[in-house]
């Protein structure tokens, strides 16, 4: 029990310290400070100026487009993240190992998607047939290998 125990801290630990040695990359916390700036950060300091200072338009126009970020359909965080991977690139081109992990990262990511599709299309083949009533061996839509043998004319030679 101890040794599984380990293991899974171990296997655990392994996964966190990349994960944190990604994010806490200078480079990269850079690139999101700026993509943060471009599509968020912004709005605040434009916010506070006009706090400051008792400009309204700015308190307007920086209160409306913070609203906006508030509501759940807004695409915010994933342009955020597509802006830094750009800057990251652009900034930085010859990172590759920050850019490795992030493809390995986005490649995982897609594995886990398509494994989750197979076993969503599974689950449902597997309702269908329980609603006919079908088992694999009385498939309507599997041919059966004893009928497609006999459908041509048989030639004795």
């Amino acid at each position: 029990m101890r040794a599984k125990l380990k293991k899974a801290l171990e296997w655990l630990w392994s996964k966190l310290k990349k994960i944190l040695l990604f994010l806490l990359n200078p480079r990269l916390l850079l690139c999101i400070a700026i993509a943060w700036f471009i599509t968020n950060g912004w709005s605040y300091a434009m916010l506070g100026i006009g706090l400051y200072y008792g400009i309204n338009w700015m308190i307007a126009v920086a209160t409306a487009y913070l609203t906006f970020l508030w509501f759940p359909f807004t695409p915010e965080k994933i342009v955020t993240l597509l802006i830094t991977i750009f800057l990251l690139r652009v900034l930085f081109p010859k990172d590759e190992k920050t850019l490795g992990v992030a493809r390995e990262m986005l490649n995982g990511l897609r594995e886990d998607i398509r494994a989750r599709k197979k076993r969503r299309a599974e689950r449902k083949e597997q309702k269908r047939r329980k609603k006919l009533g079908l088992t694999d061996e009385t498939d309507p839509a599997q041919p059966d290998s004893s009928d497609a043998a006999s459908d041509g004319p048989e030639e004795n030679t």
